[in-house]
């Protein structure tokens, strides 16, 4: 990491402030050639982690680019744990661009996606799933999920995993000593031993894989599919789950022909909500494929919301319809309430027994809230809060925990049947690094390749 590496750290658009920023250990002597102050004309002189006021201009032909606040940062107390340069300009895409492209015609390179916090990880400032933590509170959906991000990023899940690699460590250990060293006078662990140790680790690895749906959730929103026949009232549902008119609501069955995406949350809970088109058999290829496309995200949906026309008796795309979730995690609507009923409760009931089934009607907005309060319910128990637990919600860190999972049930069932130490340290040794990746200590380089290439190039 020689190099010194700059970047816009703010959206480039219209606003107040634009932000760009340096890291290295040129970054001092870079900026020097670009800035003067008003009164600290050489920015060598400027006070460590003090604004600076001055302008920036062009060295080759001494024009003005803009009036700047500037602040050097020395190492390693920063985030990168390297020299930073951040210079706070005008918003707007001229200012911001003109001054990155006079750090880079003075030495600076362009910084990657994510490369200022994998210095900060490289440089020991943030363990890996700290760093990744960054990126989740950059995208959180909700005040929730920012908080869950913030613990993550606070230490929680990394302390938690570093305390059972040192548990496996002082394992491993003892089973080494008792392979290497058979005659010597050390204490040797027993079975017995090794068997407490492993069911320990083993309980705990399951207790952070038991918060990584709930975790996922609150991360990357609960996927909520409605489904139903045309003009049921599905796109009338959507909106008024948004408290916004986003679908187009019509009498002429068919309207919506492609899904529609939107986000929201209940007290905290992130939620997709796909709207689709209505089920039903067409010869129209244009409404087909979108019927087609509805039936293929009721398999990856969380949660699926059928609405049904009490003003009508069931039909066969109605059949199709419930036979598609019935083995799915779901809420009924009997919708159209207000109308002659020719469907009631109770025989949508003797169909799909296990599902709630809530009385609405939606063009009045009546129903909305008893819809909220049972997802509430489905998922969280009525109760969405983050304290200070540990939640695991990254997809890389449950694969990593399962397979962890497999190595020290592996060894678990190894000690029970008393296999040869030789046997058991491989075991235990794969479940380390695995938890390791979590971590960082025993990540590689195309694994960080990855997961920073889903940073910003500014963070």
């Amino acid at each position: 990491m020689e190099s010194t590496i700059a970047a816009i750290s703010t959206t480039v658009g219209e606003s107040g402030i634009g932000i760009v920023r340096m890291s290295g250990k040129d970054s001092l002597s870079i900026a020097g050639k670009i800035f003067e102050g008003k009164k600290t004309k050489n920015l060598k002189d400027a006070e460590n982690r003090k604004i600076t006021y001055g302008h920036i201009f062009d060295p080759t032909d001494g024009s003005l680019v803009d009036e700047v606040l500037i602040v050097f940062m020395k190492a390693p107390f920063t985030y990168t744990r390297e020299d930073i340069v951040e210079i706070y300009c005008h918003g707007g895409i001229i200012s911001v661009r003109k001054i990155l492209e006079l750090l880079l015609a003075n030495g600076a390179v362009m910084a990657e996606r994510g490369e200022f916090t994998k210095r900060a990880f490289l440089n020991g400032r943030l363990d890996l799933s700290q760093a990744e933590a960054v990126i989740d509170i950059i995208k959180s959906k909700t005040e929730l999920s920012c908080k869950l991000s913030l613990n993550q990023l606070e230490g929680g899940l990394s302390s938690e995993i570093k305390r059972i690699m040192d548990e496996l460590t002082e394992m491993v250990a003892h089973v080494e000593v008792s392979i290497d060293f058979p005659e010597e006078d050390f204490e040797e662990i027993t079975y017995d031993e090794l068997e407490l140790k492993s069911k320990k680790i083993l309980d705990e690895i399951d207790n952070l894989l038991n918060t990584s749906e709930r975790g996922r959730i609150l991360r990357e929103g609960l996927n909520v599919v409605i489904l139903g026949k045309p003009n049921v009232g599905k796109s009338s549902l959507l909106n008024s789950m948004l408290r916004e008119n986003r679908a187009i609501v019509t009498d002429i069955p068919g309207t919506t022909r492609d899904t529609i995406e939107e986000y929201m949350n209940i007290d905290g809970i992130p939620l997709k909500i796909v709207d689709t088109a209505g089920i039903r058999n067409t010869e129209n290829i244009i409404e087909k494929i979108g019927v087609d496309k509805a039936k293929n995200l009721l398999e990856t949906a969380d949660l699926t919301i059928a609405v049904f026309d009490s003003s009508k008796e069931l039909e066969e795309d109605d059949y199709e319809i419930i036979n598609m979730i019935k083995d799915k995690k779901g809420i009924a609507l009997l919708n159209k309430m207000d109308l002659d009923s020719k469907l009631t409760m109770e025989d949508l009931k003797k169909l799909i027994p296990e599902m709630k089934i809530i009385p609405t009607i939606i063009s009045q907005k009546i129903g909305i809230q008893d819809i909220e309060n049972n997802i509430k319910d489905m998922f969280y128990g009525g109760k969405v809060k983050i304290k200070n637990d540990i939640m695991v919600t990254n997809i890389r860190h449950k694969k990593k925990l399962i397979d962890a999972k497999k190595n020290i049930s592996d060894a678990y069932t190894g000690i029970i049947s008393k296999v040869p130490l030789d046997c058991l340290e491989v075991d235990l040794k794969n479940c380390w690094t695995n938890l390791g990746e979590i971590s960082g200590d025993t990540v590689t380089e195309d694994i960080l390749d990855k997961i920073f290439s889903e940073f910003c190039v500014g963070k």
